[in-house]
């Protein structure tokens, strides 16, 4: 299979997406995750080579600090920006940690001001919002992000006011922050929460030079909106940002997946900045998943265990004639496996493959019939899980279709 047979299909996008990962930062605060200093710096490093251009970070406490130290010691090829609130402290610590860029967060909506601030008014936060820029962009010269959050629940007039105001104090770009997940992907839907709306109105209406784009997934959509920005920034704005987080990982229901952005980016609108860069996904996956003691889901799409795994009599058998038949594309093109697994939908072609596959011999039909029924009855007891590969092997030892190993394993 060539991937130029059913890919790369789209026009060339007229807009430069960005990834600007924040695993680091949004993907920690996830309820029972941590990671180490040195895996931060590890992680940080797996990202810039799979071609993610910015990433974002935290810095308040002292493994923050550290691993923000490990990060830039690294002198990465991408950048990294801290996390800051709307203070004037949180722009002084990143720049005692030699940040060149902040994102400096606030929210934009009226329900977060009268549940925060409701003995103030929409004019002093605002006010505070631009000293804290002009402080970071003009006093310091940091680059400054300003993210907008619940964007999508806000008022239209006094967002492009506070965009405006932002962008004349010094900030390049404005992110939308889709904070619950109402955002809607359809271009006919209205501004306040309609992304592509948002993102054409944001360019005609503001003096803001860049975007990004910040989708939660509370309704199950991070990609479909994160995308939906993308393509309704495609001739709008030079570029923008796609704020993804790997694996998803974040608060409540998390955000857009960093590879599943990436290899949509790749793929379908032919981003080739990630060509040769997409074997990785699986790899950062797994050490993502082991240093920050999350559980990859095996069916998390291109890279869960289960990804390009193959059980059912139906399935196997196409697969092993052609792996077109139920594979969109390779699955070392994300450096993952194919796996053909035995369990209860198992059928005589799957387990016959399974074992020339692990004895290097052919079955014959007798042999197979054997270990199919072997296979039906472990089933018939309850079992509901695939059976591990030491297993099967058991069940082929037993029946002299392999041979004993001996106590070395071997």
């Amino acid at each position: 299979m060539k991937l130029e047979d059913f890919f790369f299909k789209m026009p060339k996008l007229k807009t430069e997406p960005i990834i600007d990962d924040t695993t680091l930062r949004d993907g920690i605060q996830m309820p029972g995750l941590a990671v180490k200093p040195n895996d931060a710096a590890k992680i940080a490093q797996f990202l810039c080579d799979v071609g993610v251009e910015r990433l974002e970070v935290f810095h308040y406490q002292e493994p923050d600090k550290k691993a923000a130290k490990l990060i830039h010691d690294l002198k990465l090829d991408c950048r990294v920006a801290a996390w800051c609130r709307a203070v004037k402290e949180d722009i002084d610590s990143a720049i005692d940690l030699g940040f060149q860029e902040v994102g400096i967060s606030h929210p934009v909506s009226h329900i977060h001001f009268k549940a925060k601030w409701p003995d103030k008014t929409d004019e002093q936060l605002l006010a505070n919002v631009v000293d804290v820029v002009e402080y970071a962009a003009k006093d310091h010269g940091l680059r400054v992000f300003v993210h907008g959050e619940d964007s999508t629940r806000a008022d239209w007039t006094f967002e492009k006011k506070w965009v405006n105001a932002v962008a004349d104090a010094g900030a390049e770009c404005y992110r939308v922050c889709d904070t619950v997940g109402i955002g809607l992907s359809d271009p006919d839907a209205p501004v306040v929460n309609g992304i592509p709306a948002k993102v054409k109105a944001l360019k005609k209406e503001t003096r803001i030079k860049a975007l990004e784009i910040h989708a939660h997934d509370d309704f199950g959509n991070a990609v479909e909106n994160t995308m939906a920005a993308i393509r309704a920034a495609d001739g709008v704005w030079d570029k923008i940002y796609a704020s993804t987080s790997y694996l998803g990982i974040g608060e409540r229901a998390g955000n857009a997946e960093t590879e599943k952005v990436l290899l949509n980016l790749y793929l379908h609108h032919g981003v080739m900045k990630y060509q040769g860069k997409t074997q990785m996904l699986k790899q950062i996956a797994d050490f993502i998943g082991k240093a920050t003691g999350y559980v990859v889901p095996p069916n998390k799409a291109i890279v869960g265990d289960y990804g390009f795994a193959h059980e059912s009599g139906i399935h196997a058998h196409g697969i092993i004639n052609d792996p077109l038949t139920y594979e969109p594309y390779p699955p070392e093109l994300v450096g993952n496996t194919r796996r053909l697994t035995i369990g209860k939908q198992s059928g005589k072609g799957g387990i016959r493959h399974k074992i020339t596959e692990l004895s290097g011999a052919v079955p014959t039909d007798e042999q197979v019939a054997t270990v199919v029924e072997q296979v039906k009855e472990i089933y018939a007891n309850g079992r509901r899980a695939s059976l591990k590969e030491e297993e099967f092997k058991k069940i082929l030892r037993a029946l002299k279709l392999m041979p004993e190993t001996n106590g070395n394993g071997h």
